[in-house]
């Protein structure tokens, strides 16, 4: 079942890249995030070049967040008043970083830069969830008392206060605005929704109910991710439509089974989970980058029309 990426320049097996999308799609419903984290990563483990794998992985993430969203949205757990001020920022972040995306590219340093990106957001990021998760586990079945999920501090005291009934929050604006900036230039830059950084933001910078977050986070990354996308494929060329709709298949499908598994997790226990394969993701990238490759020069021929 081999089939040609146009744009990406390689043939590769369809049924695994349906596999890969099923999986990462059920990510997507069992941890509200967008699963870009992982799937950018294995294409490029496949031999999709970087820069398509971060351009094409946003259609994917589309998809797989529709998706997610409907599940969430029929059980009423997501926050569209607070989601929409997030998409704001949003907006404002991906066209900064497809504008930074470009620049790389032409300078010759997006393949680094896409990878150290990883490597340190993906390391720094898992490990303080990984310690967070952990803690509360055990702290979880040692007591019966439970601890607030946010303290206050100066940031509750910025100003543009706004209520949000959904969450039960009285927060500044600037706070999910800003979120969702940083998880628009994470979306431009590495091809991902951002729901690693996402979530744990909003549950403890925010103080969002943790049932809420999950849909909440997906229905911001819907808008982001349609962004990247229709930015990189006019700016940069960096889409591959046939490795998008083989994507977009297997995460529609898997993403209504994840969703259904993520409501018999508790909360401590997904964020656990999902630091660890953000982890071992990291850990991954990091190797590559250390390891010295097999072919150590490659030659690249213009084609002449």
């Amino acid at each position: 079942m081999q089939i040609y990426l146009p744009i990406a320049e390689i043939s590769v097996n369809a049924l695994l890249i349906l596999i890969l999308g099923g999986g990462v799609g059920f990510l997507s419903g069992l941890f509200g995030v967008g699963g870009g984290f992982l799937m950018t990563p294995l294409l490029i483990f496949i031999g999709v070049p970087p820069a398509v794998a971060v351009g094409t992985q946003a259609n994917q993430l589309v998809g797989a967040s529709v998706s997610g969203v409907l599940a969430h949205w029929r059980r009423n757990n997501v926050d569209v008043k607070l989601g929409a001020v997030m998409l704001a920022g949003g907006a404002i972040g991906t066209g900064l970083g497809v504008w930074l995306f470009g620049l790389l590219q032409k300078l010759g340093h997006i393949d680094l830069v896409i990878s150290l990106s990883y490597v340190l957001f993906l390391g720094t990021v898992s490990g303080l969830m990984l310690t967070e998760s952990v803690r509360a586990i055990v702290k979880g079945r040692g007591s019966p008392v439970r601890s607030k999920l946010h303290h206050h501090t100066w940031l509750h005291g910025l100003p543009f206060k706004m209520r949000f009934p959904r969450s039960r929050l009285y927060i500044s604006a600037l706070l999910p605005a800003l979120i969702g900036f940083v998880g628009g230039v994470l979306v431009a830059i590495m091809g991902i929704g951002g729901g690693f950084l996402l979530v744990p933001a909003m549950i403890y910078i925010l103080g969002m109910p943790t049932a809420l977050v999950a849909g909440t986070s997906l229905f911001q990354i819907i808008f982001t991710t349609g962004l990247a996308a229709f930015l990189q494929a006019v700016t940069n060329q960096t889409v591959d439509i046939v490795l998008a709709l083989l994507l977009l298949v297997g995460a529609v499908i898997g993403a209504q089974f994840g969703t259904r598994a993520g409501a018999k997790l508790r909360g401590e226990q997904a964020r656990a989970l999902l630091a660890m394969m953000v982890l071992a993701v990291a850990v991954k990238l990091a190797v590559d980058l250390i390891v010295r490759p097999e072919d150590i020069y490659s030659i690249t021929l213009p084609v002449l029309t």
